[in-house]
């Protein structure tokens, strides 16, 4: 089961993307991701021994950076409104 409902999902494409049909916009899959870790890692807290979910943390924090290299090198602006916007690299 998910935690990320379909209206929470259209809330941060609506929030991030523009609008919520625009879900492949790298804002938005930023901000999904975020909310997937920050998701995962509350799990792990409290089961550490969860290795399998241990290994998809690693993939989605990976997959998040290249996203976020991607959008450094196009859209500066846009990428340290989006690290203010998440609270990312503190």
């Amino acid at each position: 089961m998910s935690h990320l409902t379909a209206e929470k999902k259209a809330n941060i494409f609506k929030t991030f993307g523009g609008k919520e049909t625009n879900t492949g916009s790298t804002e938005a899959q930023v901000a999904t991701l975020t909310e997937r870790i920050n998701h995962i890692s509350n799990h792990l807290k409290t089961n550490k021994k969860d290795f399998s979910s241990q290994r998809g943390l690693m993939i989605m924090v990976g997959r998040r950076k290249r996203l976020l290299q991607y959008m450094s090198r196009t859209d500066l602006n846009g990428y340290r409104a989006l690290i203010e916007k998440l609270g990312l690299r503190k």
